[in-house]
């Protein structure tokens, strides 16, 4: 993903900065089966019903980024016509917060009973952004399993942890049970679990399994395969706060993925709010502000409209530190985002000094 930073030098002393970094959505993000995906299917389906495949709460410790491309060309679309894809993914990407929720460990659930028909192991977990990371040509996957669920119909799970797969090939599974943990095994830039669902080796769109040339729907529910809860979990968004956080200077996207931006002090160079959200359309209008405890706006940034979709986009804003430094109190930060004059998605965070 291409970075794009604004630093401290040539801005007014009382606005740190407005725009961290962004990615456009149509930029690998994800992850990619080991050979060109056939086609999404073109016929009505019933399958199996799908359980959430993460020990994690959309919302709160993760979130949906990528969808199944049911574009059969060059371009990209999701089921609901939207951008929460990229051009041939084939399944679902299910996003961790950050490196420090993937060492702490969570797993990856059988989504529905079967069979373990195939799987990999010993792939290491290293972003394909890191100097040195070896190729993964062949691997994309990288540690995964395969379960077989009958009738032609099978799951596979990419980019485990290494040496976190508990299970065997043979084995057989029930729903919900652990099999691995998230990892950064295979073309990945981030610690997600990518699921594929298949129909005698033809990709299923597990949110909307129906013909091909029936398209996109924009007011499809999306239940498609899912069980109910999941259904409601996995449920389309208009875009997503991935991360939010204060810090006492300049933020770049790599530092928050790590994990564990350092926290502002009283006394430090400055005080800003960051956020960094998902799945933003063209148009997309966000701003950002931050008020101190007497409830006075300290910083406030609107950026112009998003002029295409962005995968994720890191924002801050904030202010240089007062000779007298920060007085104790609360301090709140409210992000937004607005599409077509609406607010679709508000996040308020606060910071006790």
């Amino acid at each position: 993903m291409p970075i794009m930073t604004r630093t401290l030098r040539g801005l007014p002393p009382i606005l740190l900065g407005v725009m961290a970094a962004c990615s456009p959505a149509a930029e690998p993000r994800g992850s990619a089966a080991a050979a060109p995906p056939p086609a999404v299917a073109a016929t009505p389906v019933e399958g199996p019903r799908l359980s959430f495949p993460l020990a994690c709460v959309i919302g709160q410790t993760c979130e949906v980024q990528n969808r199944v491309d049911i574009d059969p060309g060059p371009g990209a679309q999701d089921y609901r016509c939207g951008t929460e894809t990229y051009d041939a993914h084939n399944g679902a990407d299910i996003r961790l917060l950050d490196m420090a929720a993937q060492r702490r460990g969570v797993e990856v659930l059988a989504a529905a009973a079967g069979r373990v028909s195939r799987l990999r192991d010993g792939v290491a977990d290293i972003s394909v952004k890191a100097a040195g990371a070896p190729p993964v040509a062949g691997q994309e996957c990288g540690n995964g399993v395969v379960i077989d669920h009958g009738d032609g119909w099978e799951t596979q799970y990419c980019h485990l942890a290494r040496g976190s797969v508990v299970v065997k090939q043979g084995d057989t599974v029930v729903a919900g049970q652990p099999i691995a943990r998230v990892g950064l095994s295979g073309n990945t830039e981030y610690p997600h679990l990518h699921l594929t669902v298949r129909k005698a080796g033809a990709v299923i769109d597990p949110f909307r399994p129906t013909p091909t040339s029936a398209r996109c729907d924009a007011t499809s529910d999306g239940v498609g395969l899912w069980e109910a809860s999941a259904a409601k979990a996995v449920t389309y968004k208009a875009g997503a706060v991935l991360n939010v956080g204060f810090a006492a200077g300049p933020v770049t996207m790599d530092a928050v993925e790590a994990g564990g931006v350092a926290a502002p002090m009283t006394d430090g160079p400055a005080l800003l709010a960051y956020v960094r959200a998902i799945n933003l359309a063209g148009g997309d209008v966000q701003s950002l502000s931050l008020a101190g405890p007497d409830g006075a706006v300290l910083a406030h940034t609107t950026l112009p409209a998003l002029e295409r979709s962005k995968a994720q986009y890191l924002l801050y804003t904030g202010k240089r530190t007062p000779a007298a430094g920060w007085p104790g109190g609360r301090y709140v930060a409210t992000y937004t985002v607005a599409r077509g004059g609406v607010v679709v998605l508000k996040r308020a965070f606060e910071l006790a000094l």
